[in-house]
């Protein structure tokens, strides 16, 4: 498991090499292209949508201050170029946004403008990857002098965002776009899924609110993106920005489900957990009148949805790091996987990016950290997942060690009656199968009570543990022997009957007999009485042991160190077939 300061440091690695890839990033594409401000390069004219195009030249464009009562009439921007005149291979790129009609006119040396449209619902074949819409300038051999935008119908001007560079860059920066935002939806697609198997096989919430919120990221990137166009061409412009702006609001609500409830109740701060969790299904909340928004200041509400999402981030980043210091380890993998986005957006509310990174913006970055999020987690959850497995396989482990133990005799080694009872009840079920003959021998030290009294419990438990060596030597796959208690021992055997069994018997009586207990002891002999039990077919252990019990009886009461056969065939156990073999 990763350490706080490991994993901090790895976190600080990570983010100083990706900022530090994306700052190389925006002086590549600054140097190349001419970013254009609504109110500082471009001059504006406001008319009735009635106008048509060619009355550009009658137009008086205001070049100062911002343009006014627009929303549900024409808004034209012109740039001229005189300052950097291109002769051919000129684009315009134009980030997506709400608006009904767009036509964009390139202005020549020579008087003639050409005209290029677009509306809500059909972008054609000039929308690109990254929300952006690409409009070349046709090579006349005489250079373009003002490039002109008309918007009919926009929502608001703010959110206008737009780029002249050459063409053959223009395509170079589209397909860079494409395969950066494809690799970002592809790891998403896989995080979530990966995701949602954890939740479904480990039935915990949080991993689910993730997965929902890998699939509003990767639908938003989607969308946003405007790789659906390929197969939604109807949704361009307007539908695809409403889209946009719910599903960032739902999936910010959904990530803040998400961390909330990755952290066990008992860690969390009650309060904490209640507002975060409030402040997110407003968040939420508000993406559904934001999203159908077509008039009044669109950017300061977006201004204010933006600060809202950095409260909500700094909110349950303090619950997570509550969590964190009250041991919860979710919290620590959950602040580690906020803290990159905390940071991008800290970074694109004080610095404007939103012409940066090849016209991606603010949303490519927060999409790149969004991937960033959901591959961080997936793995955390992998992690946390795999230890708790190896924590399951070691108290299994434990569990295991213990009920060996509860069958096992401390002393001896030997298993006890309950171990004994476990192990003869598949040998007797063989026997049954197989219709074998079943044998249990209960073995009793004699006098043994003499020996702790005159020697000592130490001797005596020598004496058993000695006894119990002999006795596991008849341990197979045939034979199970335990110590049942006290100086009682016992042997089940399958296959064994008759002058066999009985010379078995006779072998562990005067195997006993034969052990050197010399050292405990000195020279008093130790010996033992033996009573078996002999039936065809098998019964079940309780007939068994009131055989053999009634047999050793037998033993003892004949003058002990003897072994008693009890024999039973063909039916239930009878008392009257006995056969004594003697001490010879």
């Amino acid at each position: 498991m990763i350490g706080g300061r490991a994993l901090l440091a790895t976190l600080c690695g990570r983010l100083v090499v990706w900022l530090g890839l994306m700052l190389l990033a925006a002086p590549m594409s600054s140097a190349q292209a001419r970013a254009l401000d609504v109110e500082r390069d471009l001059c504006h004219a406001v008319t009735d949508t009635a106008l048509s195009d060619d009355a550009l030249h009658r137009l008086r464009f205001a070049c100062r201050g911002a343009p006014q009562d627009y929303q549900g009439r024409s808004l034209w921007l012109r740039t001229t170029l005189d300052a950097r005149p291109v002769q051919d291979g000129l684009a315009l790129m134009l980030h997506n946004s709400r608006f009904d009609r767009l036509a964009v006119g390139f202005s020549y040396a020579d008087g003639a403008t050409r005209w290029q449209r677009v509306r809500s619902g059909d972008f054609g074949s000039h929308w690109r990857a990254g929300g952006q819409i690409l409009f070349e300038a046709p090579i006349r051999g005489v250079a373009v002098t003002a490039v002109t935008m008309r918007f009919d119908g926009l929502a608001a001007h703010r959110l206008v965002r737009a780029r002249i560079l050459a063409a053959d860059e223009a395509g170079v920066q589209a397909a860079g776009m494409a395969a950066a935002i494809g690799a970002a939806l592809t790891l998403l697609l896989v995080s979530g899924i990966y995701s949602l198997s954890l939740a479904v096989a480990v039935r915990r919430q949080y991993l689910a609110w993730q997965a929902a919120w890998s699939a509003a990221m990767l639908m938003w990137g989607a969308l946003w993106s405007q790789a659906h166009l390929a197969i939604v061409p109807a949704m361009a412009g307007t539908a695809t920005a409403q889209s946009c702006t719910f599903l960032a609001c739902f999936a910010i609500a959904v990530a803040t489900a998400s961390a909330v409830t990755a952290v066990e109740r008992g860690r969390a701060v009650r309060g904490l957990r209640v507002a975060a969790l409030s402040l997110g299904v407003g968040i939420g909340m508000a993406g559904i009148p934001l999203a159908l928004m077509r008039s009044g200041d669109l950017g300061l509400f977006a201004d204010i949805l933006g600060l809202a999402i950095l409260a909500d981030l700094i909110l349950v980043a303090i619950y997570l790091a509550l969590a964190w210091r009250r041991g919860s380890v979710e919290a620590r993998d959950f602040l580690a996987a906020w803290g990159l986005p905390m940071a991008v957006l800290a970074f694109v509310h004080i610095v404007d990016v939103d012409r940066d990174f090849w016209g991606g913006g603010s949303q490519l970055v927060m999409l790149v950290a969004a991937t960033w999020q959901a591959l961080w987690l997936a793995a955390a959850a992998t992690r946390r997942l795999a230890q708790l497995r190896i924590e399951r396989d070691h108290a299994r482990d434990a569990e295991a060690r213990a009920q060996a133990l509860a069958r096992r005799d401390p002393l001896t080694g030997l298993p006890n009656r309950r171990g004994f009872i476990d192990s003869v009840t598949p040998l007797l079920d063989r026997a049954r199968l197989d219709n074998l003959p079943a044998a249990l021998l209960l073995v009793d030290i004699d006098r043994f009570k003499s020996i702790n009294d005159i020697h000592g419990h130490e001797a005596g438990d020598a004496v058993l543990c000695t006894i119990g060596q002999r006795i596991e030597r008849w341990e197979g796959p045939m034979c199970t022997v335990a110590r049942l208690g006290g100086e009682e021992f016992g042997l089940l055997t399958i296959g064994m009957e008759g002058i066999v069994l009985g010379r078995f018997a006779e072998s562990v009586r005067r195997g006993l007999a034969n052990c050197d207990h010399r050292a405990t002891v000195g020279d008093r002999p130790v010996t033992a009485s033996i009573g078996v039990a002999e039936v065809r077919p098998a019964c079940d252990f309780k007939q068994l042991y009131r055989i053999a019990d009634e047999a050793l009886y037998d033993a003892k009461r004949g003058g002990r160190n003897k072994v008693v056969v009890q024999r039973h065939r063909d039916g239930p156990p009878r008392a009257t077939d006995r056969e004594t073999a003697l001490l010879k």
